[in-house]
Order: structure tokens, then sequence, then C-alpha cells
């Protein structure tokens, strides 16, 4: 406790009432405290970190203008929450975050009633709040009553369809609702895309005409960042047509810009909203990500995420690589097809670090494109430009292309273009918890008539199944890899690409076959070390692909075999539900075969590390070993012999 910040304030303020009577300079010092506590409680746990020391002003003024939870305050994304969660009643949990049995990351409506609403993905919180909204002026009840529905918004996620979709229905239906886009010019990447010509312009109808020369000296009174923000925009309003902002034209009334920063400001703004919005209204607030601590405004990304730190200096205690991760085996595979074929392009969807395409992007201009939090778009995109002759990776998280489903039908497969899908974030991710767990893209995908669907054992796996991907050009292919460090196993220097629908033996052996898709493969021969010790040696066959089947080797293992087990990183419905249909297809079950799929089980399962996550799914070498000797009817007597 030594270590960490004086907070005289903070330390009285328990849930948000206890900030109702506090005076607007101890707000003002209630925000640094928090900032200061945000800053110690990721110093030791590592998670997201600029975007929530961006809003701490914001938070703080919230909560101590609105009633919550009775008003719903809606974070989008929500990876800014944890100066939320400080002030909602679970500070003394604030070191438990992303940890196994701890707090989430993001908000979670089984975890506080200060949490109406779950997120973890971008753009939904316009339309949660407006359904708030009308579900209060229905009478819908909730146990403390509906009050006020509130969203924040990042200008990154506004450029998603869905937060468009949301506004246009709230302004056709004139509820009281209030949006606050917090436009800190950065969403995980710096945002793109024609937003910003629309980000300023002052209200000045009912019921704020009083209140328009306040707003108007709000500008003035920006920091020199914020204030060439404000005049930027302006500038590119200036260019408009005649009638209003985006906003004003969708029914919302917009005030703004205001300093995000300033607590005077918000406060004086959020009072005024509160006492008098009529229907729906979006207030600009110009924040700065990573603000108030110095690495963190300084760092490419604003501190987007991070791993435990030293305070003074911001230096991360990250863990030496042994291997390189797969997300950069991909990158650096696809940047050498890229100088070899001049129609290899990359799309991605404000992900250009995680998915690994920076350096492409850095190498190849004019060929990579980041569409910002555009999932759908990105995906019709990618099946446009696949139809004009090129040959895009649209390179998307498995839980990011879950967004792009409904294009990835009509748009792609249907018409057959040649999409290559590179899917990272396969299978469990540790502490993003179940919302980023890539759990379904095998199932979904594999439905797709025509789609090839390819999982990677190992980085060098991954290496020849890009070399696939870039040759292939008979329709849309997909392969899957997971978050983090590989193997360590030697890479091919001129990969050839695989035969499409063909898997691999692995080894040979006798009554019981082990048939895996993805790197639980390292799991699988674990397993067999400790079988073999029993006297059993399992046959090992990689399949590779999900679809098309190899079915000769999955016939071959069924007949030669009294035992057949999958082992996958998806969902039921995925790769071990194929393998079924294919067997019971060619009567293989008649003939008395035991089959038995593993795969990740019917349920979601919260953060903890990814090895925690994998046992509790029952997917680990142990649980392997386990379900083999099931399966051939050892007696646990004899497992433990």
């Amino acid at each position: 406790m030594a270590d960490r910040p004086h907070t005289p304030i903070l330390d009285r303020v328990h849930v948000p009432a206890d900030m109702k009577g506090l005076s607007d300079a101890q707000l003002r010092q209630l925000a640094d405290e928090v900032r200061a506590e945000t800053i110690s409680v990721v110093s030791e746990t590592g998670g997201h970190f600029g975007a929530g020391l961006g809003v701490v002003e914001l938070t703080v003024a919230l909560h101590a203008v609105f009633d919550t939870p009775k008003d719903k305050l809606i974070w989008d994304v929500s990876h800014q929450c944890y100066p939320h969660k400080i002030l909602t009643g679970r500070r003394d949990r604030m070191r438990t975050i992303r940890q196994e049995d701890g707090l989430s990351g993001f908000t979670k409506r089984s975890e506080s009633p200060y949490d109406p609403f779950g997120a973890a993905h971008s753009s939904t919180s316009i339309s949660a709040a407006l359904g708030f909204a009308v579900a209060r002026d229905l009478g819908g009840s909730v146990e403390e009553g509906l009050g006020d529905a509130i969203a924040v918004i990042g200008d990154g996620s506004m450029s998603a369809g869905m937060a468009y979709e949301a506004m246009n229905n709230a302004g056709h239906l004139k509820k009281r609702l209030i949006v606050i886009l917090n436009d800190n010019e950065m969403s995980i990447a710096p945002p793109v895309g024609a937003m910003s010509s629309y980000l300023s312009r002052l209200y000045a109808g009912d019921p704020f005409q009083e209140f328009k020369s306040a707003a108007k000296g709000a500008v003035s009174l920006l920091p020199e960042p914020f204030r060439e923000g404000a005049k930027r925009a302006k500038d590119m309003v200036k260019h408009m047509t005649v009638g209003g902002t985006l906003f004003e034209e969708l029914g919302f009334s917009y005030l703004g810009p205001i300093d995000g920063h300033d607590m005077d400001q918000l406060l004086s703004v959020l009072r005024t909203v509160k006492d008098r919005a009529t229907g729906p209204i979006l207030i600009h607030a110009i924040t700065k990500k990573g603000k108030g601590y110095a690495p963190a405004e300084a760092a490419s990304d604003k501190g987007h995420a991070t791993a435990k730190f030293e305070i003074a200096t911001g230096k991360q205690a990250k863990a030496k690589s042994n291997a390189p991760s797969y997300t950069s085996v991909f990158s650096q595979s696809l940047l050498k097809h890229a100088a070899e074929d001049s129609r290899i392009c990359a799309v991605t969807a404000a992900m250009p670090d995680g998915t690994g395409l920076k350096a492409f992007m850095e190498r190849y201009t004019s060929r990579c494109f980041d569409v910002g939090i555009a999932e759908q778009h990105a995906v019709t995109f990618a099946a446009g430009l696949a139809a004009g002759g090129m040959r895009p990776f649209c390179a998307l998280y498995s839980t990011f292309l879950q967004r792009g489903y409904d294009q990835v039908v009509h748009d792609v497969a249907i018409q057959r273009l040649p999409v290559r899908f590179a899917i990272d974030r396969a299978g469990l991710v540790g502490a993003d918890g179940c919302t980023h767990a890539g759990a379904f893209d095998v199932a979904f995908l594999t439905n797709l008539p025509d789609m090839v669907v390819m999982a990677a054992s190992d980085e060098a796996e991954l290496v020849r199944m890009v070399a696939t991907a870039a040759a292939y050009d008979d329709g849309p292919i997909a392969f899957r890899f997971p978050r983090g460090e590989g193997v360590g196993v030697e890479m091919p220097e001129t990969p050839e690409p695989l035969e499409i629908g063909k898997g691999r033996m692995i080894q040979t052996g006798a009554r019981v076959a082990l048939l895996s898709f993805g790197t639980r493969l390292q799991e699988v021969m674990q397993a067999c070390e400790a079988l073999q010790a029993r006297g059993i040696t399992p046959t090992v066959a990689d399949a590779r692909f999900a679809k098309p089947l190899d079915r000769k080797l999955i016939l071959d293992l069924a007949q030669n075999h009294e035992a057949l087990i999958t082992v996958e990183e998806g969902s039921i419905g995925g790769f071990g539900s194929h393998v079924a249909q294919l067997l019971a297809e060619e009567g293989v079950f008649d003939t008395g075969l035991r089959y038995r799929s593993m795969v990740l089980p019917d349920t979601f399962i919260d953060q903890a590390s990814p090895r925690a996550m994998y046992a509790m799914a029952g997917l680990n070498a142990e649980d392997i070993e386990a379900k083999v000797l099931d399966t051939l009817g050892v007696a646990v007597m004899e497992q433990r012999a």
C-alpha cells in the first residue's frame, strides 16, 4: 500500500451517490485521484489503459450529475471503463481485473448494477441506450427503475454503420436520449474516413438557445491542440450543404465541441442537458487518449493496452518471446508474397497493429486499406477488390469477422469470389475473456458452399497456409491462427501451397486415432507421451482442412482403429460435426466405431490465462489423455496403476 497514491476524496467515494455532496473543486480533485488510482492499478495488472485515462473527468462528471444506476450509463466498447469501475463499488477488486475469478476488463451486467449493458466490441452503445429510453417510456421495469439513457461512444466507433442506424432510428423516435461523442481522434489505430468533417457545429435551436453563447465560448477555452481540432472540423463543415451537421439532420440536437478534460465545462454542459433536454442530443467532447500520464501520451497507440509497467518510466515488463508470434509470422509471410505479386492487397478494420498489417501498410501503402471500425464494409470491399482482379487478404479477429458474416455469405461466398480471410485470435484468448474468444468461425464458415477453411497447427503450417491462400483463385478461402507465440519450429524458406483438402499423418499407432484441427496438436502430442507410458500408442493426424475434409484420411483412420477422436479449438457445429456427418453418410458407425469430438463447451468461458481457460474447456493434454482412456474403456483404477 505504501506505493499507492494518496486519495483522500476517493477514499470517501464507494458508490456514485457519495459524490453528490462534493463541491466542483472536490470533483476536480477526485478526477486527479481517480487518474492516479487507474495508473496504479494498471501498472500492477496490465490491461486497457489509454482510453480510460482519456475519460477520467468525463466519468467523474457523469456520475456526479446523473443518478446511476437508475440512469443508464453505457460505455461503447467499454475498454475505457476502469475509472467507472473504481467509482462504482469495485475499487477494492480492481487489481483482479482481467484475471481468473476477477473483474472483467469490460462492462458486464452480471458484475454490477452500474453496468446496465455489457460490451467489448464497438458501436453498440447508441442502439442499447435507445432501447433503454424506449423501455423507460413504455413503462418497462427493472429493480431500480429506469431514468436517463446515456451512451458514451468514441469517434472511431462512429465509423461503424450500426451507430448511424441507431441514430437514424433515435432521431425518428424523438425520445430523450443523450449521446456523448468522445472525440480523441483515435480508437485503437487512428480513425480513418470522412467522419471528422461532421465533428464540429454548435446547436442553435430550442431549448438551448440561451445556452448557445456559453457553448461558443467553450471553444475559445480549449487548449491549443483541441482548438486546432475544433478549427479543423469547422473548416470542413463550411463545405457542407446548408442544413446543419449530419447529427442534426438525423434528428439530434448537437452541442459542442467542449473540452472533455475541463471539469467546469463538463459539469455545466451535463447539468444543462439533464435539466433541459427533451429529445435526442449529442454532446461532442474532445479528449486526449492517455491524458495525464506522459509515457501513454507519447506512445504511438496512446497506451491502448499495456503489460505491467513501472509508473516512473512507463517501462513495460513484457516476457521475452521464445518464438515469433503467429501474427508476426502471418505478417512476414504476406509481405514476401506481396513482393512477388502486385495483385496482393490487404484490408483490415481499425486493427493494422493487431492483425499484423502495420508493416504491410508501411511498405505497400497503396495496397493496404484500414477501413475503420467497419467489418461489414471490409468484407464487401474485399469482395469488390477480388471481383476487380486483385488478390485481397481480409485480416480480422475471429470475433470481429462475426460482425461481417452476412457479407461473407451474400457478397463473397455466393459469388465464389477469391477473398482470403486471415482469421487472428482463433480459440481462447485469455484476459479479454469470452467477448474476444474465437470460438465460432469454423462453424459459421464451414457451413458455406465452396468455402475453404484451414487451421494452422504451428507457425510453419501458417506459412504454408498463407502461400496456399495467395495461390488460390477458385473461391473464398480462410485460415485461422491463435493469439500469442508459436511453437518454435523451423520455418520453410520457400513454402509450397498445400493440396486443397489434404491433411497429414503425424504418427502411426494402433487402437485409437487422434485427428487434430489447429494448434491443439501440441497438446495432442503431449497426451500421446503420457499414453505411451501406459502402453497405448495412438495414431495422430493433422487435418489442416475443416472444409473440404480429407475424406480418404478420415475414412482410413475410422476403418483401421477402434476409436476416432477429433480435437479442435472451436465450438459445437465445427470440424468435429463435419467429420461426424461424413462418418454417418458412409455408414461407418454401423461398423462399431467409437467416435468422440473434443470441442469448446457449450458455454462462454470468462477471462483467465489461456491454459486455465483450456483446462476449463477440457482441451489440455491431460483432458485428451483422459478422453482416450475413457473411449477405450480403460477403468479408473487401471489409469492410476
